[in-house]
């Protein structure tokens, strides 16, 4: 699947989407206009030059204003992004260091897939109270995004299982469609609130009907609102539907890309359709969410067709999984009978948890991806041209107690925040002082300390190692105050301009930071689709290639052979004169980076791709190359590439 092409369907559906949602709101105003002019007409009144001239278009204006200002308000309260969804469906967030074994297991799956496809690790929520196999991400970007599950996929799924679902919420998260979801929110909630409004005068109607002097009026107005409202409601959630249908088999088929194995998400699917709950939702607000979730809220109705926001449950699973037979679900249903009884057994057993007994802690899992090389700690090694997650490498845990103390620092925040330092330190000493008193300035000497203690750890790790540490710290770095995140952006700026030479890794990891947490505390100004075409990037483009091929290459000639290789993909045609880049590249990259941001998919799909021509020409992946791919990618606000 082209994640690219995928985007084009999106913005297809995203266009139809405002397109059906616009025709509604019209046949809502013309239908409530109407209703005024027939009340107006029992009185003598829908001829004259007031009705036509002021009531009508002030009727429009105020159907308008209810319907825009309610769709507002409620995108307006998501606006700190997918973990506003989640906490409105009543989800508790997943700590870092939870202690709890099925919750760190749903950590260690999340943080696997999300280093694997290269995005920043997510909030996690749990619906504790949902025995329903279901899931699924929210939020405007991959910086804010957040993904929930059920205590059923818990209960229920195997890891593989886990993982395939966690998959396909990331799809989701990857392809921009969490944007769309939000917005489909706010606009049901805004027709609703017609009907809303309607019950109310209703109300209101029915005290005062039959009164001396009332002749109904606020009473038939009130029922026309609550009318148009279930109607328009109606209609809503038909388009909510079809927008949703429309991506969930590529979601699907993205969780399998993301995972390498048929068998986890196919085992989800056969699990939700064997078993009595499957995936519905007992949250009252279950409706809103619909379209985001991993598999129908509600149980198949009279409108199952119509309201569907998902293809046909046995669809998806012989797609995946052509030759199932309905008739084994007895035996799904029976096995997963027998595994529920063996877990309590189980919890009979065994003691629970307890600062005295704790259960030890197990890192994320090692990952065979091209976003990174492999786990913290982990061995090392070229990274593979495939990314995938592999699913059995959980278990294998960091020796070091150097790298063991490493990903603890990223279970809280402020630890998390000494780690960050810690990783862009220079190791030069000299550089490294004054740096440290830059951040012994900005957050006192406490923080230089641990910042200075951190860093000889972060010494003994393998190049690219830095960017797992990263990913993980993530989650907890967002939980800090705006005031505290935004001195530790500012200081951040402080402490990589301190070292006029920025590696390379430094860099990654530095502009990775920025734009990363910058999007989180600002999620509703996350871009969107740009316009540019290719040609009239050509000079960024054409260094940006440069700096990945000298980064990857052995000496000048390989380099220049990787520049020409990918020149041609992207210009074909054009003659371009390869140029050395200089030492102080990283200004140059940044701003390069920011005009290539405003490119249209489709142009960012050739750049991307002629990038990965450029790594492939000496056929091995170094570690620094797959750093800038990722940053380049980050920065495009693009996925990375699995294949």
């Amino acid at each position: 699947m082209d994640f690219f092409a995928q985007q084009a369907r999106v913005r297809g559906s995203s266009r139809r989407m405002v397109l059906l949602f616009a025709l509604a709101v019209v046949a809502i105003v013309v239908t409530v206009d109407m209703v005024v002019w027939v009340m107006m007409a029992r009185h003598g009144l829908a001829h004259t030059g007031w009705a036509s001239r002021r009531l009508l278009p002030l009727t429009t204006i105020g159907m308008l204003l209810v319907i825009g200002g309610c769709a507002m308000y409620r995108i307006m309260s998501l606006s700190s992004g997918g973990k506003a969804v989640a906490e409105s469906m009543g989800a508790v967030r997943v700590s870092p260091d939870t202690r709890d074994p099925q919750l760190r297991l749903l950590r260690n799956v999340i943080e696997e897939v999300a280093i694997a496809s290269g995005s920043p690790v997510p909030d996690i929520y749990l619906m504790q109270d949902e025995p329903g196999i279901n899931a699924f991400a929210a939020g405007y970007s991959v910086s804010d995004a957040a993904v929930c599950v059920t205590q059923g996929c818990l209960d229920n799924l195997t890891r593989d299982e886990l993982q395939g679902v966690i998959a396909h919420e990331f799809s989701h998260v990857l392809n921009g469609d969490m944007r769309l979801n939000i917005r489909l929110i706010g606009l049901l909630f805004g027709i609703m609130a017609l009907a809303v409004i309607g019950r109310q005068l209703l109300n209101f109607g029915n005290v005062r009907f039959g009164r001396r002097g009332s002749d109904g009026r606020v009473w038939v107005i009130g029922l026309a609102l609550l009318a148009v409202g279930y109607i328009g409601y109606f209609f809503g959630r038909l388009i909510q539907a079809s927008v949703a249908r429309s991506r969930e088999s590529l979601a699907d088929v993205s969780a399998v890309q993301f995972t390498r194995q048929t068998q986890g998400i196919a085992g989800a699917l056969k699990k939700i359709a064997a078993l009595g709950d499957g995936s519905r939702l007992q949250a009252a607000n279950r409706h809103e969410v619909a379209h985001m979730l991993f598999g129908e809220s509600d149980a198949p109705g009279f409108f199952d067709g119509l309201y569907a926001t998902h293809p046909p449950l046995m669809k998806r699973i012989r797609s995946l999984d052509p030759g199932f037979r309905e008739s084994e679900l007895e035996t799904i249903f029976s096995a997963m009978q027998d595994a529920e009884a063996a877990r309590a057994r189980a919890s009979e057993r065994e003691p629970e948890a307890s600062p005295s007994n704790p259960i030890p802690f197990t890192p994320v899992a090692a990952v065979v991806a091209a976003p990174l090389l492999t786990e913290l700690g982990g061995g090392g090694g070229e990274a593979s041209s495939a990314a995938a997650v592999s699913p059995a490498s959980s278990a294998a845990a960091v020796s070091p107690a150097s790298s063991a103390a490493l990903i603890q620092a990223t279970k809280q925040p402020e630890s998390a925040l000494a780690l960050m330092f810690a990783i862009v330190l220079s190791p030069q000493e000299a550089l490294a002082t004054t740096q440290r008193r830059s951040i012994a300035s900005a957050f006192g000497d406490d923080m230089q300390y641990a910042v200075a203690g951190l860093a000889e750890q972060v010494k003994s790790l393998a190049p690219g190692k830095r960017m797992s540490l990263l990913a993980l710290s993530f989650p907890v770095l967002k939980q800090l105050p705006e005031g505290r995140l935004q001195t530790f952006l500012s200081t951040l700026e402080t402490v990589t301009r301190t070292n006029s030479q920025v590696g390379l890794e430094d860099y990654c990891l530095a502009r990775l930071m920025r734009l990363q947490l910058s999007e989180a505390l600002h999620p509703r100004s996350a871009p969107v689709d740009g316009q540019k075409k290719l040609p009239a990037c050509i000079a960024s483009a054409s260094f940006v290639i440069a700096i990945v091929a000298a980064h990857g290459s052995s000496d000048d000639a390989a380099a220049r052979r990787a520049w020409l290789l990918a020149m041609t993909d992207a210009f074909p045609g054009n003659a371009q004169v390869w140029q050395t880049p200089s030492l102080d590249w990283q200004q140059a990259l940044d701003r390069a980076l920011g005009e290539l941001d405003g490119l249209m998919p489709a142009a960012k799909d050739i750049f991307i791709q002629s990038l990965v021509r450029a790594i492939r020409a000496d056929d091995k992946i170094t570690p620094e190359e797959m750093a800038l791919l990722r940053v380049i990618c980050a920065s495009l606000h693009c996925v990375m590439p699995l294949h």
